[in-house]
């Protein structure tokens, strides 16, 4: 008997974990997660998911999926999500063949950063603490997931970045490593961060950095997410992660005059957007400088009296400072469009909030089904059962 009271006690301190617990992903809520007891914060469960955007990878993903890990130190549960990006091929059939654990499918082909974006919603409304995002094509080594994660399991960083150390990659061409420095740069100025390769997509962020996290750009979401990152205040670190060879080559541009010209519209865009004042007036001023030297033979010779209109150096110096005020102004305008994308991004956060609050499904999911698994079979030994339920030693044993 004070076996059976021992599993019973069992029994009712797990239950009472579980609902020590904020159950995200089963939109239960308990207020003993605002108010701690010790019992509970010994038994709050830490869920990570990864989380992989796929177009048409049938032949990389089972890769991919072979080398994810299904435990990681200081990680309850391990789950994986996978995002179709309006694949045309089996991508669906073999991510639910590997043991994907979520799948969310878009109707169609909407881009890398808006599968991105779909994937940390639902990520969130599953009830992650910890979201890792890698690519398809494997060319991150999924046995760094653990150092990636172990920077916000520590309380050291809500967001790390996955250094490739992209100076040493062999198959990256001048121009685009050239490229991924300049923007790893404007975003070091943009965020004020020290985050050492912009472009990585192999990243971990906690359940805060990702509830204010919002991408607008279409071609890729790894710039921008930097920029709100530090603007945001989020405490953003760097791990340095190996890299494997990728087979095919990448989806997002077709070439390196693509990537160049996609890459450098995206970080201007993202300047623009996110440190306009400093883009355009810094424009404005070396346009002032360019009239000032326009002016310059005019002024020598109405200050030495030596006659001559110089004309030309005249309208071209107007030319300047004319488009020079014009830049100002457009600054001014764009830092007050800037002011109200800030206001926007913390509606939509408290939105999101909320949404996690009332048990909103994510968009477009599919849990993937799995076997039951049986329960365990309890055996109890005759003194474990009670008196009046024991079989009876003298009952006849009937056949037939």
């Amino acid at each position: 008997m004070l076996t059976i009271y021992a599993n019973l006690a069992q029994a009712m301190l797990s239950a009472r974990c579980i609902g020590a617990r904020h159950l995200r992903g089963d939109h239960v809520f308990d207020t003993s997660m605002i108010y701690p007891t010790s019992e509970s914060l010994e038994c709050i469960v830490t869920k990570l998911i990864i989380q992989i955007p796929c177009l048409n990878e049938e032949d990389q993903l089972p890769t991919l999926l072979t080398q994810l890990p299904r435990s990681v130190p200081g990680i309850s549960v391990v789950e994986w999500l996978v995002i179709d990006d309006g694949s045309t091929d089996r991508t669906l059939e073999v991510a639910r063949t590997h043991g994907v654990d979520h799948i969310v499918r878009l109707t169609h082909n909407k881009g890398l950063a808006s599968a991105f974006q779909a994937g940390l919603d639902a990520c969130l409304k599953l009830g992650a603490d910890v979201i890792v995002n890698t690519d398809a094509d494997n060319q991150y080594d999924s046995s760094a997931i653990p150092a990636l994660v172990a920077p916000i399991l520590s309380g050291e960083a809500d967001m790390v970045i996955g250094d490739r150390d992209v100076s040493n990659v062999a198959e990256f061409s001048a121009a685009k490593k050239f490229l991924q420095r300049v923007g790893t740069r404007v975003v070091q100025l943009a965020s004020g961060t020290s985050v050492q390769d912009a472009t990585s997509g192999f990243r971990a962020y906690n359940r805060e950095a990702a509830l204010q996290l919002v991408v607008v750009t279409k071609f890729t979401y790894t710039l921008e997410s930097l920029i709100q990152a530090g603007k945001n205040l989020v405490a953003i670190s760097n791990v340095q992660v190996p890299r494997n060879d990728v087979a095919r080559p990448s989806r997002l541009f077709s070439s390196t005059g693509s990537y160049v010209r996609q890459n450098a519209i995206s970080i201007f865009r993202v300047w623009a957007g996110y440190e306009p004042l400093r883009l355009f007036w810094s424009a404005a001023a070396v346009l002032v400088a360019l009239a000032v030297v326009s002016w310059l033979p005019y002024l020598v010779s109405l200050v030495s009296n030596s006659g001559g209109a110089h004309l030309q150096s005249v309208i071209l110096g107007s030319v300047f400072l004319i488009a020079a005020v014009q830049l100002f102004s457009l600054g001014v305008l764009a830092d007050l469009v800037a002011s109200n994308r800030v206001v926007s991004q913390r509606t939509l956060e408290r939105v999101r909030r909320i949404e996690l609050t009332l048990g909103v499904p994510p968009s477009h999911y599919e849990r993937v089904a799995r076997p039951a698994t049986p329960a365990p079979a309890i055996s109890l030994t005759a003194d474990q059962v009670a008196p009046d339920q024991r079989p009876d030693p003298t009952a006849a044993t009937v056949t037939t």
